[in-house]
Order: structure tokens, then C-alpha cells, then sequence
């Protein structure tokens, strides 16, 4: 019994050893570990490229092949120049000239670009804006050599070779080798087991040693002879950098319409914000009203429309008068008197008219009564149109029907407001002043619309009396445009106070970082741009003091800055 248990203990020495380093094979190598910790690639640039610039123009080129697209820009402004005439001098050869293309680049194709190493270019520009010549160098990267293609080829086949085919399958490589090795262990084992355990404990040491190093070689598709991949190249693609600025290649400036302005310190004056609304001038609008009230009767071409252009005395409405039933009767009656007299007079006048021609009675009586018949007759006339005359309502001016308040059949008042007319081109911005400022010297007023068209405003008044503690402010609109409607808030920004040096931007250049602070972004290089915290004031409705954060003579984007702000 002792010798079987002796046995089968030397039997299993075996297995065991395996099993224990199979299990730390494997873990010297899998998937999401570290296998020695190899120096990571640094991520490859995009395509070769040059970028010069001088004061008057910038230019950037990219090498694709044989071909160089120029892009050529003003240096100041950032837009592009399609129109110049563009020689290249590639090293000590002959000069090549550019191409312009519809979309308003420039192409050079040369198979002297082709290489390795930096390359001296020369550019000969001529424009009727200004000749100028730019040298550059273009860095070309080395070519690969063959021993590294055929690493990269022996990695990769060792990764293919990392699963064999069972039964129509991918299998691991691995799961077979361990069936192997334990298959040896045991036969080993058994033939051993007579002899010493060391004896065979070392030789399944050196089978399993040289199994595991196969499989830590190369497991599931992973190539530990070799460092790892090189991260992806980050091309030509606008992205923010590690220090927070952003590259965008020309490609993009062009698509996203990059502008910039360079800075300059100017004389401004401090300016002041009023928050307002738009009326209609006094002098050119009118509103219509009835004076006694009654119901509304159309016209016959039917009632004005909004938007309706109208003469003046042009007749929009008629009131019929609502006569109550007390004064009906006296007006009955009143109308009976004047009848009664009408016949009396009439009678007088007949008998007067036969004397008269009798040569008994004067004829200046029959004058006196003859006239006052007409009298009475008029009177009855006037007395009967109250009861069925209607009013009239008119136009007061030339000009727009801006509210219509009535419809036919409505009963409205004396004091109702039925028809507005505005004269379109009189339109004025009504605002308040919450501040101890001296209004009478604003000047250089402005009104920015929602779609950013700017309003220039003249000032009008002040008046002398507080309205819910603030102070009234008029001005006139300068060419107000069609879509200005009555009763339209705004935000009035005019200029008052000493005058101040300071660097002037429109209001696009200023944008707002992601912790909310304001700020610009300036264009450092020909496909850099940095962003700038800045503080600011208020100047008009479409620009900004900068009173810190950018300095005179900086490029400064004025227009796509938000897009900018927006790459990541």
C-alpha cells in the first residue's frame, strides 16, 4: 500500500508543476497588461508642409506625392488671395509656375518634391496689391528602410500564427499547448517513477520552460518581440492641442471663413446702455377714432387691411350713430314743431302773395315770408340727417395701416382706438436711463437687431419728469429697414463721458470659454490660434473696448471665432 501511494505521489509531480507554470505563463502576457513596459511611439505629423509669411502675405503649403497646394492669404486680414501670380524656385533647379485652381488655391506638381530630407523653396508672388518673395524650407520625413518593413511583416505574421484551425475553427494556440504539455507530463511521469523525483521534476522544468516560452512568445494575436504599435497620425484634422490652442489647417480656415483683424489702440469715448423700445414718430402716425360711437360699417371696397398703404382722407369706416330712445322723442317732437310752422308760413305766404298782387299788401312781405319758409324747411332737413347720418371715419395721413381693431357690426366707443397708421420712415427708440448721467450729451447712438444688422439713432429729447424712477430718453431711427415693428425692445448703446484709449473689436471676436470667462483668440501662427482671456466694455451696438488681455499689433479673429471655440 505504501509503495502504490508512493507512486501515484510521483505521478502527479508532474501535472502539478505544469499546471502551476501554465498559470503563470499566461500572465506574463494577455490582453490588458503591460509586457515590459515598451517606450509608446509619438503620434506621426500630417502631411509635410511649409508656411511662411511676410508683412503683407502668408503662405502655406502641403506636400501630397508629387503635388504642393499653396494656399497664399493676406497677413493682416486672413482672406484669401486667388487672383496673384505665383513662381516656385524648387532648390537650385529650374522655376515652376503655380497653377490656380477653382477653389482658390494654387498647385504645383514636380516630381523634384519628391524625397526625403528639407528641400529650399522659393516663392516669387505677384499681385497688383504688392510683389513679394518668400523663402521657406520644406522638412520631408525619411523614407522607411527594408529591414523595418519586414519587422512590421514578422509581427504580423506571428500574430496570424497565433490561433490554428480545429474542425473549421479559430482556436487559441494556447489551448492545445496546455493538452500537450500535460499529456507529457503524465507519460513522463510515469516512466520516471522509479527513478529520483528530482530527476524528473527537472525535465518536465525544462519541457514546461520551453512550452511557456513559445506561448508568452506570441498568445492571442500579440507580437511581445516588438514595441507596440505607433499611436494613429493625427493628419491634417483641426484639433485642440495639449496647451489649449487650436491647429487648423488652412483647408479649414477657409471653410469655416477665418478672419482676422491686427490690433491698434484708439480713441474711444465711454459709453452708456439703455434699454428701450420702438414707437412710431409723433409727427408721421396717426390713430383713428369715433367721436360719438355707434356701430361699424364697412365701405365698399371693405375694411383696411394691416400692411394696407392709405391716403390721407381716404375713408376706412363708417360709424351709424346710436340714437337712445328719450332723445328720439324730443327729436319727434322738435321736427312736429318745425312742420307746424312750415304750414303756417306757407298759409301767410299765400294770402300775402294774392294782396300783393292786388297791389293791397307790400311786396317785401311776401319777401320776408318766402325766406322764412327756407329757414324752416332747412332746419326740418337738419333735424331728420341726426337720425340717419353716420360718421366717417378717414385717414388722418400717407401711410401704413399698422392695427386694425374693428370688424363689421362691432359697437365700439368715443374713446376706442380703431385704425394706427405709420408713416414707415418715421420710426423713433424710445428708452430709459436708470443712471445720474448728463443725457444731453449722447451722440453716436446705436440699435444691434436679433439678426445683427446695426441701427443708427439720432438723438431727439429728454424729458424733464421720471418715469417709474428713470429718466426718458428719445431718438430717431436713421433708415429704419422693413422688418422694425412698433413696440420692438432694443438695447441702446450710445457714447457719453471723457474719451479713452483703448483697442476696439466687433462683438463676434469675443467669445465665451468653457468656464464662462470672455475671451479672443489670436493667430499666432499661419495654422495656430491661441486662446486669449480678455475684459471688456461695451463701445457700440457691434463692437467692444478690450481693456486688458491683448496688446497693439496682434492678429485677433474677428470672424469664425466661435467655430474655433468649438474644436476640440
Amino acid at each position: 500500500m505504501f509503495l502504490f501511494v508512493r507512486g501515484l505521489a510521483r505521478c502527479l509531480i508532474a501535472p502539478l508543476a505544469l499546471a502551476s507554470l501554465l498559470s503563470v505563463a499566461p500572465v506574463a502576457a494577455h490582453d490588458g497588461h503591460d509586457h515590459g513596459a515598451p517606450p509608446a511611439a509619438a503620434p506621426t505629423a500630417g502631411s509635410p508642409r511649409v508656411a511662411l509669411h511676410s508683412d503683407a502675405y502668408e503662405l502655406v503649403g502641403i506636400l501630397r506625392g508629387n503635388r504642393l497646394t499653396l494656399f497664399l492669404d493676406r497677413y493682416a486680414g486672413n482672406a484669401p488671395v486667388t487672383d496673384a501670380g505665383l513662381v516656385l524656385t524648387i532648390g537650385t533647379g529650374a522655376d515652376v509656375a503655380a497653377t490656380p485652381t477653382p477653389e482658390g488655391t494654387y498647385v504645383v506638381a514636380c516630381d523634384r518634391l519628391v524625397g526625403a530630407g528639407p528641400l529650399e523653396l522659393v516663392f516669387a508672388i505677384t499681385h497688383p496689391g504688392g510683389d513679394d518673395l518668400l523663402i521657406g524650407t520644406l522638412e520631408r520625413p525619411a523614407a522607411s528602410t527594408p529591414a523595418a518593413s519586414a519587422a512590421a511583416g514578422s509581427g504580423q505574421a506571428s500574430a496570424q500564427a497565433a490561433s490554428i484551425i480545429i474542425a473549421g475553427r479559430p482556436v487559441p494556440v494556447l489551448y492545445p499547448a496546455m493538452g500537450a504539455a500535460l499529456a507529457v507530463g503524465l507519460l513522463l511521469g510515469a516512466t520516471l517513477r522509479r527513478s529520483r523525483p528530482v530527476l524528473s521534476l527537472a525535465g518536465l522544468v525544462v519541457v514546461l520552460l520551453i512550452t511557456g516560452t513559445g506561448l508568452a512568445t506570441a498568445h492571442e494575436g500579440h507580437d511581445h518581440g516588438e514595441a507596440a504599435k505607433a499611436a494613429p497620425s493625427a493628419g491634417d484634422t483641426p484639433r485642440r492641442l495639449a496647451d489649449g490652442s487650436v491647429f487648423a489647417p488652412k483647408p479649414t480656415q477657409r471653410l469655416l471663413d477665418i478672419r482676422t483683424q491686427v490690433t491698434k489702440a484708439e480713441e474711444a469715448r465711454k459709453t452708456l446702455a439703455l434699454v428701450g423700445r420702438v414707437i412710431a414718430d409723433p409727427n408721421r402716425s396717426g390713430q383713428v377714432q369715433s367721436i360719438t360711437g355707434g356701430r361699424i360699417v364697412a365701405p365698399e371696397s371693405g375694411l383696411p387691411r394691416l400692411g394696407q398703404f392709405v391716403r390721407r382722407g381716404d375713408i376706412l369706416a363708417s360709424v351709424e350713430q346710436a340714437v337712445p330712445q328719450a332723445d328720439r322723442t324730443t327729436i319727434a317732437e322738435r321736427v312736429g314743431e318745425i312742420e307746424q310752422q312750415i304750414a303756417m308760413v306757407e298759409a301767410k305766404l299765400k294770402r300775402s302773395r294774392s294782396l300783393a298782387e292786388r297791389a293791397i299788401a307790400p311786396q317785401s312781405q311776401v319777401t320776408d315770408l318766402e325766406v322764412e319758409l327756407a329757414g324752416l324747411m332747412r332746419r326740418r332737413e337738419i333735424v331728420g340727417r341726426i337720425r340717419i347720418e353716420s360718421e366717417l371715419l378717414r385717414a388722418p395721413l400717407d401711410g401704413v395701416v399698422s392695427a386694425v381693431r374693428v370688424v363689421a357690426g362691432q359697437v365700439v366707443g368715443s374713446q376706442d382706438v380703431l385704425f394706427q397708421i405709420v408713416d414707415p420712415a418715421g420710426l423713433w427708440v424710445e428708452a430709459l436711463s436708470y443712471g445720474d448721467v448728463d443725457l444731453s450729451q449722447l451722440e453716436g447712438a446705436s440699435v444691434l437687431l436679433p439678426g445683427g444688422k446695426p441701427l443708427s439713432l439720432s438723438f431727439r429729447g429728454v424729458g424733464r419728469a421720471l418715469q417709474q424712477q428713470a429718466t426718458l430718453v428719445q431718438f430717431a431711427v436713421e433708415d429704419p429697414p422693413e422688418t422694425v415693428a412698433i413696440g420692438q425692445p432694443v438695447r441702446v448703446t450710445a457714447r457719453n463721458g471723457a474719451s479713452v484709449s483703448g483697442i476696439i473689436l466687433p462683438r463676434d471676436a469675443v467669445v465665451r470659454g468653457g468656464n464662462g470667462e470672455a475671451l479672443v483668440w489670436r493667430h499666432t501662427d499661419p495654422e495656430r490660434f491661441e486662446p486669449r482671456p480678455v475684459r471688456t466694455e461695451p463701445f457700440d451696438a457691434t463692437r467692444l473696448v478690450i481693456r486688458s488681455g491683448v496688446a497693439p499689433g496682434e492678429r485677433i479673429v474677428v470672424r469664425g471665432a466661435e467655430h474655433l471655440n468649438q474644436i476640440r
